[in-house]
């Protein structure tokens, strides 16, 4: 332990599990998480978290959904407009309470403890592990494919491959900030670069002239209010991770420009970058071969940009890898809120005296993430879970509007109009109730059952505190902080 920080009491053992950090001089760090996120960092980890490989592999279900090329570029541009909105309302939030994780503090600070805790309970031990696992094995098995050129990969490769990139990004995370900022700034890069290659090979076919899928895009298109609605769900699916700075708010630096700007210049970004790089696909192949090809982008790189077709599954790895290390960096920051708030087990809030970074909860981030590679297919597991990823976020929406009203003295650096929140909560409502009522599945009703499986923990053990407990606990968080060489984080005034 570092004797400048942690003042060691005379227990049994020697540590005092709950050493409390002694006054941090002048010319010391305060051992808490460093505001080390800039500008351009921020708006990195919005681009990059969003844009994976699904724009890359299968951007058909739009397509599917509205029937034709005309409507369904319309839909990209409309959900980047929503995300956008949403991505607002959320920037009210986190200049407005400044602290790190996501929706979990503004629930705590509208509706109290509880809904706070089941948000956290659902989101660090299903949604941001299972997450992180699928993008983990996405990246592998495109990291695997030109080894087996032949045949697909064997699934024990892939397995083995992602818990290898989950270990590799986990580590980067806990070793510094500075190096997971700049990991997430140079994958960001590459991803914009690939996606600036395919949309200029795009336009260069549309200048000579193959604009027939264009020409005629409205041609086609359904009239179903449900095909539509569903159009909508997937492609807002995939502008997934706009709140990804509500995470860091704590690291960011000067919150209060730095949010609400990295927010208008990643998300029109990335909106730019869907309806280009569909645009450009539309210029090489017809509606009805993208909706047939495996891997989009693949299709297209071996169509235009042949011999160099094999940049573009290169490029999809470091796309994965990128966004791996995004999921990674935000939620170990929600579990190491949780942990301070005594909603999950004290080590997840301690941090590095070394390095400032929260160690223990980026490795049980981690773990969970290779447990659940384990299993055949996550996949249908994450997708049942997206209902409650939209229930919170719409539960998010109406805390603001809320807040409005019961917290009146909080300053509000960015204000949105109360009429975009109830479009949020809304749209958020829809995307609830959307793939319930296509296809209902027992499965969303499993789901469920685990979110409220979180009320008899929080009764037994977070809302009523046990003696024994602590006795169990406290030589276990003892050994653990040794072993890590982890500390409380400091209080700031």
């Amino acid at each position: 332990m570092d004797e400048k920080r942690v003042e060691k009491s005379s227990t049994q053992n020697g540590i005092n599990p709950t050493a409390t950090l002694s006054h941090t001089t002048k010319d010391e760090k305060a051992t808490v998480l460093q505001k080390e996120v800039g500008l351009v960092s921020g708006v990195s980890m919005i681009v990059g978290t969003m844009i994976g490989s699904g724009i890359f592999i299968s951007p058909k279900a739009v397509l599917q959904g509205t029937g034709a090329v005309g409507p369904s570029l319309c839909v990209w541009a409309a959900c980047g407009v929503l995300a956008t909105l949403g991505a607002l309302c959320y920037a009210e939030l986190g200049t407005m309470i400044t602290k790190s994780g996501g929706e979990y503090p503004y629930l705590m600070e509208a509706f109290g403890p509880l809904l706070g805790f089941l948000y956290s309970w659902t989101t660090i031990m299903v949604i941001k592990p299972s997450s992180f696992a699928i993008i983990a094995l996405s990246c592998a098995e495109y990291a695997a494919t030109p080894f087996y050129p032949a045949c697909t990969p064997p699934q024990l490769v892939i397995k083995s491959l992602a818990a290898a990139f989950i270990m590799l990004i986990c580590l980067v995370n806990c070793v510094s900030v500075k190096l997971a900022k700049y990991v997430q700034n140079f994958f960001t890069a590459a991803k914009l670069l690939i996606i600036l290659i395919i949309v200029l090979a795009g336009i260069v076919l549309l200048a000579q002239g193959n604009t027939q899928n264009l020409s005629n895009g409205f041609e086609g298109a359904t009239t179903s209010f449900g095909d539509v609605g569903l159009a909508f769900y997937n492609g807002l699916w995939a502008y997934g991770g706009w709140s990804q700075l509500n995470f860091i708010t704590e690291e960011l630096k000067n919150p209060n420009r730095n949010m609400p700007l990295a927010i208008v210049i990643g998300i029109p970004m990335v909106t730019v970058c869907y309806v280009l790089i569909n645009i450009a696909y539309f210029s090489a192949m017809t509606p009805a071969e993208l909706l047939q090809s495996p891997a989009v982008a693949v299709t297209f790189a071996d169509r235009v940009l042949y011999p160099m077709s094999w940049v573009v599954p290169l490029f999809v790895v470091f796309s994965t890898f990128g966004a791996a290390n995004g999921n990674c960096f935000t939620a170990g920051r929600l579990t190491y809120v949780a942990g301070r708030e005594g909603h999950m087990i004290k080590i997840l809030s301690y941090i590095s005296v070394k390095y400032y970074t929260p160690a223990p909860a980026l490795i049980f981030n981690g773990l969970l993430a290779i447990i659940y590679i384990i299993p055949a297919d996550i996949s249908t597991l994450i997708n049942y879970f997206s209902f409650a990823k939209w229930l919170f976020c719409g539960l998010t929406a109406l805390a603001l509007i809320v807040m409005r009203f019961t917290r009146t003295h909080l300053h509000r650096p960015v204000k949105v109009p109360v009429v975009v929140a109830g479009l949020v909560v809304c749209v958020s409502c829809y995307l609830v109730l959307a793939p319930i009522i296509d296809k209902p599945a027992l499965e969303y009703l499993y789901c469920t059952a685990f979110i409220l499986s979180g009320l008899p923990i929080y009764l037994l053990f977070i809302h009523h505190t046990h003696t024994w407990s602590h006795s169990i606990m406290r030589p276990l968080t003892t050994h653990l902080q040794l072993l890590m060489q982890v500390v409380p984080p400091e209080k700031m005034d």
